[in-house]
């Protein structure tokens, strides 16, 4: 950040300010053309700092949508280098203008269900519905910013910390589609509905102000050119929503570790390719968290059960969570760094099917904590197993 600095304790104050609810003692001519020019760099700054400093998380979000607001006409102006068509960003946006299409659509339907008779508006419910399953596929822009963008800014942007809030946004944005799925599956209250309805529109149209005019803007030239190639390869596997972009090919696989394999005392040995086979084709997930809490390794199998791509290696599990999960995953490691725990299990719904996860406790002969190791399975099939099959049966 080579801005000035009393310039930035001014922004940091003012922001202060509104936080606590004394914004109405500002003095406004004092503060209009601080915050008449803010830019891009600078609210990215600025949360970072807000959050650093100790603002708590869940009031700092609330109070995002009030900050933005004051800086919208300087961010709106803000002209800033915009990538060439094929660039990750630009095929980012492009699914922000197929999204903007789609909740237009909804915005009409909406309105006229709630002008219509009695009778006509279950018909309304079912067109809503139709178009709340499109926007389910926006999940794939969310994942691809969570699981490939924000690791990249995260090395090579130190103002990161804001990509916290907006990832907390993203899972506003799943609530909001569950909900209103299932509202319009049914005969809802009308001030349900609206309620939720307004809720998802708070949600997507800002989050993509701010893609657009601040995070985008700050990190297009921050990040190294190849990286940005390195992204779109990835992309392979989270597919992309409304859109169908060529994607570069893919890299080279790496190289063998010359002849050698690994070995056991006693129990054999396996070449490199052997074992990155191997660990594919295990019908689960595996993740491990080294003992600086860094991601190290995930298996690549033909379903994966939670996206992973390249650019999790080496980044914090901590930032790899949605916020509002962060302090399960801190407690899970420390119980196995302090020898409390060894393993802790989770179940949970996914798309009509039941998942497993485990965590366990990676330890050296000598019990030393060396990470921690994730197991992902879809266990529906399973639980519905009866009796025995003792004879080959090929299903």
């Amino acid at each position: 950040m080579n801005q000035d600095s009393a310039r930035l304790e001014s922004l940091l104050e003012f922001a202060r300010e509104m936080l606590a609810g004394r914004s109405g003692s500002l003095h406004f001519k004092e503060t209009r053309s601080l915050t008449a020019t803010v830019t891009p760099t600078e609210v990215m700054w600025l949360f970072d700092r807000l959050l650093m400093e100790g603002c708590p998380f869940e009031q700092l979000k609330a109070a995002t949508g009030k900050l933005i607001n004051v800086f919208f006409q300087s961010l709106n102006a803000f002209v800033w280098e915009r990538p060439a068509p094929d660039h990750f960003l630009s095929l980012l946006m492009e699914e922000n203008r197929a999204v903007e299409g789609l909740l237009g659509k909804l915005k009409e339907v909406n309105r006229k269900y709630f002008n219509a008779a009695t009778g006509k508006q279950q018909e309304y419910l079912s067109m809503m519905k139709v178009i709340l399953e499109k926007l389910r596929q926006y999940e794939a822009h969310y994942l691809k910013k969570e699981n490939i963008l924000f690791p990249y800014i995260e090395k090579h942007y130190p103002e990161y910390r804001c990509l916290s809030l907006m990832w907390s946004f993203h899972d506003d944005y799943r609530q909001s589609i569950r909900t209103l799925l299932s509202l319009t599956s049914g005969t809802p209250q009308e001030s349900e509905l609206s309620r939720w309805m307004g809720r998802l529109f708070f949600v997507v149209v800002p989050v993509i102000f701010r893609e657009e005019h601040i995070v985008y803007p700050v990190v297009h030239g921050m990040i190294p050119h190849a990286a940005w190639h390195e992204m779109l390869v990835q992309t392979r596997d989270y597919g992309w929503s409304y859109i169908n972009p060529e994607l570069p090919p893919l890299l080279a696989e790496l190289e063998a570790a010359g002849e050698g394999g690994l070995y056991g005392p006693a129990n054999g040995s396996l070449s490199p390719e052997q074992l990155r086979c191997l660990l594919n084709t295990l019908p689960f997930d595996l993740t491990f968290i080294d003992d600086r809490d860094e991601v190290r390794y995930f298996s690549e199998g033909r379903e994966r059960i939670f996206p992973r791509s390249a650019a999790v290696i080496g980044r914090k599990v901590q930032d790899c969570h949605p916020p509002a999960s962060v302090h399960m995953v801190n407690s899970i490691i420390q119980a196995f760094r302090q020898g409390i725990r060894d393993h802790a299990d989770f179940r949970i719904n996914m798309n009509d099917r039941y998942i497993l996860i485990r965590y366990f406790a990676v330890r050296d002969d000598k019990g030393s904590y060396l990470g921690t190791l994730e197991v992902s399975q879809d266990i529906t099939d399973i639980r519905q197993l009866q009796g025995e099959r003792r004879l080959l049966e090929w299903d």
